[in-house]
């Protein structure tokens, strides 16, 4: 019995006879022959995920009405368990719960994570779920020191996932990063406006 690669879990026959007709469909077969997109969470990932302070959260209820939720926290809040499951404390939000409840009815799930600042971008196919009660992993997900009240962890089997390429990503920076670039501008500014009215008191002296 032939293993269909783990890319089929997008790629259905319908999208792959779109993709034939559109001329994309032999690029594609030849990843399908290497097995697809990945399937373990690699360092590579592990590195990605670690440096994002928010990503999207895509879920279906139980007749496939799609919603996409913002989750936002401090760099590393998005957590690699093992090599198959992501997972972060949920924290309280607008209380409307659709995740918790497309969840309770379709555990399938999405990542979408995307950095702008390089232009990247890695989407994570999977299966999720809500987990309440569990005040030790709660603890172990909760990033130190972060001003909000954790409500729940939602824990996230990964499936399969794939790199995007740079195209059409708009490049962006975070705030914090510049304020950064700024300071460390005007300091040495400040430092070089020093040293020329030192040299102006040396010429003048």
């Amino acid at each position: 019995m032939t293993t269909a690669p783990s890319s089929d879990i997008a790629f259905t026959p319908t999208v792959k006879a779109i993709q034939s007709r559109k001329g994309s469909r032999r690029a594609y077969a030849r990843q399908e022959e290497a097995g697809g997109f990945r399937t373990t969470i690699t360092e590579d990932l592990v590195a990605f995920a670690a440096a994002q302070t928010s990503f999207f959260l895509a879920t279906a209820n139980a007749d496939g009405q799609p919603y996409i939720q913002h989750r936002g926290g401090p760099a590393g809040f998005l957590k690699v368990l093992d090599d198959h499951t992501l997972a972060f404390a949920d924290f309280a939000g607008n209380r409307q719960f659709i995740t918790s409840g497309n969840l309770a009815d379709n555990p399938r799930a999405f990542i979408f994570l995307i950095d702008y600042a390089h232009r990247r971008r890695i989407k994570i196919w999977g299966r999720a779920r809500v987990v309440e009660g569990d005040d030790d992993l709660m603890d172990r997900l909760m990033p130190e020191g972060y001003k909000a009240r954790p409500e729940q962890v939602i824990l996230f089997t990964v499936e399969a996932w794939d790199i995007n390429c740079p195209q059409h990503i708009p490049q962006r920076f975070e705030a914090v990063d510049v304020a950064a670039a700024l300071a460390t501008r005007d300091e040495r500014i400040a430092e070089l406006e020093a040293e020329v009215a030192r040299l102006k008191v040396l010429a003048t002296g």
